[in-house]
């Protein structure tokens, strides 16, 4: 297998490259990751700006290509040209992996995650995608991610994943429960669906020094107006690894035959 490794942490955060490290023996691994951080980013592209690209030396084991661009540029960029220049036109990869973010991708946070968009970005090009994210305590000290232990528990879940046939424009969102252990025991897995409801966040207003008004955001993404029964944001907060199929046809088709009617008559 022929694996496409990509985050929104930037190529030198320590979540990708614990993922790196735990996916050895899953087949032939290109990174290609942005080269600094683009969280909460969403599917933002670049169109009018060069997208500068560098390779570099992150570890002893782990090699890629820096992109001066978002999670999605990294994913077009990697699949429609650094892949075809290493691997030969008409080739791609076989799997894109995207993570492992660091803080969960559950509920709105999908919509405007770097970590999901590449993972999508994936899925639209025709490649199978795995988008891996890490719930993560607030705070320091005692409550620091053991990132190796999560990313083994990643592993066993894109294990579990790629055992089936998966659709080439399938995408699946991972997410592990908090980790702050090395003998942290592996979490039971959920199915579950995305949880809709918008997060209880606000804006603080402030003056500047020089008397300009400005706000600056409050919350810490995990709170939300109500969380459903069944959810992701549930089945995370009580220790799951959570797994949720992903589409990126924003159709509401329920309701198309109804405007049509309505417009078309």
């Amino acid at each position: 297998m022929r694996i496409l490794l990509t985050n929104d942490d930037g190529i030198h955060a320590p979540g990708i490259a614990a993922l790196h490290e735990a996916m050895q023996g899953m087949g032939e691994i290109l990174v290609v990751a942005p080269a600094d951080v683009q969280s909460a980013t969403s599917h933002g592209i670049t169109f009018h700006t060069p997208l500068l690209v560098r390779e570099v030396q992150v570890s002893p084991r782990m090699k890629g290509y820096a992109v001066e661009g978002r999670p999605a540029d990294c994913v077009k960029l990697g699949i429609r040209r650094i892949w075809a220049d290493l691997f030969g036109e008409g080739t791609r990869p076989d799997l894109v992996v995207s993570g492992m973010n660091s803080g969960a991708n559950v509920g709105i946070n999908v919509i405007y995650s770097g970590t999901v968009a590449a993972a999508v970005e994936a899925a639209f090009l025709g490649v199978p995608s795995i988008a891996v994210s890490l719930h993560m305590h607030q705070g320091g000290g005692k409550s620091e991610p053991h990132w190796q232990r999560a990313a083994s528990i990643a592993r066993v879940a894109l294990d579990r994943v790629v055992q089936h046939t998966i659709d080439p424009h399938t995408v699946i969102n991972v997410n592990i429960p908090r980790t702050t252990k090395a003998d942290a025991p592996i979490p039971p897995f959920r199915v579950v669906a995305m949880n809709t409801a918008a997060g209880i966040d606000n804006y603080e207003k402030r003056t500047a020094p020089h008397g300009q008004v400005y706000y600056w955001p409050n919350g810490n993404g995990m709170e939300f107006f109500h969380t459903r029964e069944g959810s992701d944001v549930e089945a995370l907060n009580a220790g799951f690894v959570t797994i949720t199929p992903l589409q990126y046809d924003l159709t509401d088709h329920a309701r198309t035959q109804g405007w049509r009617e309505r417009l078309e008559s």
